[in-house]
């Protein structure tokens, strides 16, 4: 195995009536230091990353599928259960609710096991059965390993989306499932406590 990056902090999954998905990277640990990040994938299937900085583009890019990319200041803040984000077209407001009952279970895992690569190696298919569309380990982009060790999952109980200036429609399930990797994100809008690690194979 060759360099590993660590990424550490918080991926909300939202889908709106509209059909436009959005999922959100608030990292408070990484490799470029705080930063936060959005991936959207509009009606039409075209995918979109809205990123702070050239060298985040980069690397996000090189790890994941796009259609386009976009640098743009991106403001996103979580706090006390609400989720906001200003990141160029895209103006968002969440509130994260309860923990549905996989979110108490992987409560109950210890963290150090659940963010470490040989166990989420292990319980990827089981992951994808119990969250269709979702895995936890897979083969990135430029030859890279990604693992994603979540320790905590939360409903999103309401969100109000913007995009280009206009309402992008009800909370929605995300539907299909976002094609940038691997694994897509839970379809009920939900906010997840990872650790992201991506490994040079």
């Amino acid at each position: 195995m060759g360099e590993r990056w660590i990424f550490d902090g918080h991926i909300a999954g939202i889908g709106t009536a509209s059909g436009l998905r959005a999922v959100v990277g608030v990292w408070q640990l990484s490799p470029f230091g705080s930063f936060a990040d959005v991936m959207v994938q509009q009606a039409s299937g075209h995918r979109l990353l809205l990123a702070p900085t050239q060298e985040v583009a980069a690397f996000i890019s090189a790890t994941y599928s796009f259609d386009s990319v976009k640098v743009v200041e991106v403001n996103a803040r979580f706090e006390d259960r609400l989720l906001t984000v200003d990141a160029g077209p895209l103006q968002l407001r969440a509130s994260v609710g309860s923990r549905p009952l996989l979110g108490k279970a992987l409560r109950i895992v210890p963290r150090a096991l659940a963010v470490h690569t040989a166990w989420l190696q292990a319980i990827s298919p089981l992951a994808g059965l119990l969250s269709p569309g979702s895995r936890t380990s897979g083969t990135a982009g430029s030859g890279r390993l990604e693992y994603y060790g979540v320790s905590d999952l939360h409903r999103i109980s309401s969100a109000v989306v913007s995009w280009n200036g206009a309402h992008a429609g009800d909370l929605a399930p995300i539907r299909p499932g976002v094609t940038f990797g691997f694994s897509s994100v839970p379809a009920r809008p939900s906010m997840a406590r990872v650790r992201t690690t991506v490994v040079e194979a």
